[in-house]
């Protein structure tokens, strides 16, 4: 039998942990450039989270 008691100790997998975070990283990721952006700025876009054969036109 699972220890109850145990499991409400370990952390759920969330992003944030409280409202204040989660609006603090909402304001983060509407400040956050679009690939068109980056590249306009002469930037490059993350290529790990970017892949333009399967999100570019």
């Amino acid at each position: 039998m699972m220890n109850l008691k145990k499991r409400e100790e370990q952390p759920m997998n969330s992003m944030v942990t409280s409202f204040e975070d989660m609006e603090i990283l909402g304001r983060q990721m509407e400040r956050q450039r679009t690939n068109e952006e980056l590249k306009q700025h002469e930037r490059q876009p993350d290529p790990i989270q970017f892949d333009e054969s399967t999100d570019g036109k």
